[in-house]
């Protein structure tokens, strides 16, 4: 039970997640930005963000069913709401999560994983993650659609006039058959 963390000081968190699948701790600042910290997995298998097996800053580890994150030295950037994720079957699962604040703020609670619902989701005013991945996914989706459909248009554009000039041509050929037959 923490009741007071200090600057320096040695801080573990734990998860229960009831299945052999794996967990993922990551970390929710103070803006709202989610930051991914460590997978371990069901055969305690490491990875730090970069496809680390190690960080200067965290250590984590499995024991049984319980996932563990240790921060080595508690600084004001490990501040923030501490989740533990987990997928089974497809589902994603939220821990509730876990406030990390230096003095003057929130302690630590403990956390298990549970289901998360959409309406769960949407009812957190503080999870506004930009995501720079899918920022540069709609930039490239926006270039390829303009390399398809601005072409594209401009073809559809000549057909037109091509058929505009087609049925005035037609008209005018009619007309002249009709002058000389009378």
């Amino acid at each position: 039970d923490i009741t007071q963390l200090r600057v320096g000081q040695k801080l573990e968190l734990q998860c229960q997640t009831g299945k052999e699948s794996g967990a993922f701790w990551i970390r929710q600042d103070r803006s709202g930005t989610l930051h991914f910290i460590v997978f371990i997995s069901s055969t305690s298998r490491v990875t730090f963000g970069g496809n680390e097996k190690t960080a200067t800053r965290f250590e984590a580890r499995k024991e049984g069913m319980f996932y563990h994150l240790v921060v080595k030295s508690l600084t004001p950037q490990d501040e923030g709401k501490y989740f533990c994720v987990m997928v089974s079957r497809q589902i994603l699962y939220f821990s509730p999560g876990q406030l990390v604040f230096l003095p003057g703020t929130t302690t630590v609670a403990a956390t298990t994983c549970e289901p998360t619902t959409k309406h769960g989701i949407s009812e957190d005013p503080n999870l506004n993650t930009p995501d720079p991945e899918r920022r540069t996914e709609e930039d490239l989706n926006f270039f390829c659609h303009i390399f398809i459909w601005v072409p594209l248009a401009g073809a559809c554009f000549l057909l037109l006039i091509a058929l505009a000039i087609t049925i005035v041509l037609c008209q005018q050929t009619r007309r002249r058959r009709c002058r000389c037959k009378r």
